[in-house]
């Protein structure tokens, strides 16, 4: 069976083509399509934004200049080796992953790209896929290299203008 794959329309109609893992983390995996397939994602925008690092979204989104948080989804088991669960998919540039607080098990919509190779994050967070093609890196890349600004309440690398996603839908 083929994995499923997403396809991440930017609002400048750029493209972020992803195919998702379930052998790795199928918790994840399922909990993405999901918000995907209810449109959670569209309109959210990429809060937190290091070169070198990565990006991240799903969390919030800019309406009337004014900076919202998305409505809460439960959280779901982190699917990564010092969580008891085998995943061996390493954060490596273009590597999605599920976006965490200190407790292990506090994922919810929050996902971020790697922008470069993560090592650190191996075995500590869920990792659920990779972009497609060359294409999707450069703009993972893009994206990375964005000016960002503090806006307070802990978004200290918010890039400005503000970066959205105008839908993420499936592909197969």
């Amino acid at each position: 069976m083929e994995n499923p794959k997403v396809k991440i329309i930017m609002d400048d109609n750029s493209e972020i083509l992803i195919e998702l893992y379930p052998e790795y983390a199928p918790i994840s995996v399922d909990n993405f399509l999901k918000l995907v397939d209810n449109k959670y994602y569209d309109g959210v925008c990429f809060h937190r934004v290091i070169e070198g690092f990565m990006i991240q979204t799903g969390g919030y989104y800019v309406k009337d200049n004014s900076i919202e948080e998305t409505k809460k989804v439960n959280p779901i088991k982190g699917e990564f080796n010092s969580n008891g669960v085998k995943n061996d998919l390493h954060h490596i540039p273009g590597v999605i992953s599920m976006a965490r607080t200190n407790i292990k098990d506090s994922a919810t919509s929050q996902f971020f790209i790697c922008s470069a190779k993560c090592p650190h994050l191996d075995g500590e967070y869920a990792a659920f896929g990779k972009v497609c093609d060359d294409k999707s890196l450069e703009n993972v890349l893009r994206i990375s290299e964005a000016q960002t600004i503090n806006v307070g309440g802990g978004l200290t690398d918010f890039p400005y203008p503000v970066i959205s996603i105008k839908t993420i839908e499936r592909i197969n």
